[in-house]
């Protein structure tokens, strides 16, 4: 079975009425849609609940795996002493997890270091999932202070650890977006507070978890935030999965921003069973297989793959071939590259204005660096190859335009400059809906403050070129 779903849930100790005393009620979409997961993963009936949790044992460089056979905890600090939990552990899945995580060099501290009693970052999501199901073990995760691609990992172990062991498994991430919403709030008021609120649950509604990794971490901090290595392990989970999104609800009314979405793992339209990983491989090994055969090929996009497989497979750059269309070896333009391993960003990098003799040249040099030069990410390996897909963004020159009102996130590209720092977004990308937005991203990007105003900004049209498609404008 595998991984069959996750939800990113808040855990507001209020959230309870042994806790609340009546104040929950001030939060009642939160109540609702907490409760609505309860019902989907009560429909699921997985054997094991992985929880990932901010307030489990935290360390700088390790993640806490919680061992042994249960753990119990209460909301004794909150009130309500009579409110206790005992967890079962799925010893098994916990094993298969730290045995990958060795494979893969991700740090473990088991549960000999920190205290065993469960934190309210699991009690209250479990409380509403006890609601509605209780035959389930669970697997307890704390989170750590290394980098996102370190969290990633992991969530791929879980996702590894289910589908080896055959386990029907629900992921929960447990987080509050930002604690700084509200002057009056227990936590005062921070202006990235509603910004990174803002960035998360777009994000989560268009289901791009692959974004959540480019939120800058000193923002995240600044923004008094609890979820986001919550988010990036559950995205590591979810990674090449089909699933559904859905942004199931988001509020603040106390000055912390809580925000639950769904992701639901899509099974086969045969029988309703979720595939498995093999399955899946298949499936997408036939539908490239068909797209080969069936479909065109840009020679924007040939020359990318060229660049990408010729670099992985041997080490060196490719020669730009012969024989190109005059508007590949005879013209000069900005390119971007952009990499896609089922269908999640897996490289990206560019130039706003070209610095090779042709746009050829600018295709294979910066298709190079998508594979092999983007922080995000670790160089593609030569086993992923067939998975990816591509696409080839070619740059109209750059025109400056006086006020935000000017962009539109649909049609036109963005660039933001203030001093040397310079940052840029391309245009009709999912999940970027707003020039607003458009501009806040390329902000962070470039390390800009997010609040400063006194930038200099750029538009620009691109063509984009993709397997199969007519070139065309976006």
């Amino acid at each position: 079975m595998g991984i069959v779903a996750a939800y990113a849930v808040p855990h507001p100790p209020l959230a309870m009425p042994e806790v609340g005393r009546g104040q929950e009620r001030a939060i009642q979409d939160t109540l609702d849609a907490y409760r609505e997961v309860a019902r989907r993963i009560a429909a699921h009936a997985p054997e094991t609940v992985v929880v990932v949790s901010p307030h489990a044992p935290l360390f700088r460089d390790c993640f806490h795996l919680s061992t042994g056979d249960f753990d119990r905890g209460d909301m004794g600090r909150f009130g309500a002493w009579d409110s206790s939990m005992t967890v079962q552990y799925d010893g098994e899945m916990t094993a298969a997890i730290a045995a990958c995580a060795r494979k893969h060099t991700v740090p473990l501290c088991g549960s000999g270091m920190g205290g065993k009693d469960l934190d309210h970052a699991t009690i209250v999501p479990l409380h509403f999932v006890n609601e509605a199901y209780s035959t389930y073990q669970v697997v307890r995760i704390g989170l750590s202070g290394l980098s996102p691609q370190t969290h990633l990992a992991l969530g791929r172990c879980i996702a590894e650890a289910a589908a080896d062991l055959d386990r029907s498994c629900v992921l929960i991430a447990s987080g509050d977006l930002s604690h700084k919403l509200a002057s009056d709030g227990p936590y005062g008021y921070a202006p990235q507070g509603p910004v990174f609120d803002r960035m998360v649950t777009a994000l989560f509604d268009a289901g791009d978890l692959s974004g959540l990794l480019e939120i800058d971490e000193t923002f995240g901090e600044e923004a008094a935030e609890c979820g986001l290595r919550s988010f990036w392990i559950m995205a590591g989970a979810l990674e090449g999965l089909p699933i559904s999104h859905e942004l199931l609800s988001y509020e603040g009314p106390f000055g912390v921003g809580y925000a639950v979405a769904a992701f639901e793992v899509q099974g086969s339209a045969g029988d309703g069973a979720v595939r498995t990983a093999v399955d899946r491989d298949e499936d997408r090994s036939g539908a490239r297989d068909a797209a080969a055969n069936d479909a065109p090929v840009d020679p924007y996009v040939a020359l990318a793959r060229a660049s990408v497989e010729g670099f992985v497979r041997t080490g060196n750059p490719i020669a730009v071939p012969d024989g190109l269309p005059p508007e590949l070896s005879d013209k000069r333009a900005g390119v971007f590259v952009s990499l896609h391993e089922h269908g999640e960003l897996r490289g990206c990098i560019g130039t706003i204005s070209p610095v090779t003799g042709s746009t050829a040249a600018e295709i294979v040099r910066n298709g190079v660096a998508a594979a092999s030069e983007d922080p995000r990410f670790p160089p593609v390996r030569p086993d992923e190859l067939d998975a990816l897909s591509y696409s080839v963004d070619v740059l109209f020159t750059p025109m400056p335009v006086e006020s935000i009102d000017q962009l539109d996130p649909a049609r036109y590209g963005v660039i933001v400059t203030k001093g040397w720092k310079r940052g840029l977004l391309l245009p009709n990308l999912d999940g970027v809906d707003s020039a607003q937005q458009q501009v806040d991203i390329a902000k962070r990007k470039a390390g800009i403050d997010l609040f400063d105003d006194d930038v200099e900004l750029e538009r620009f049209e691109v063509v984009r070129h993709e397997r199969g498609g007519e070139p065309r404008r976006g």
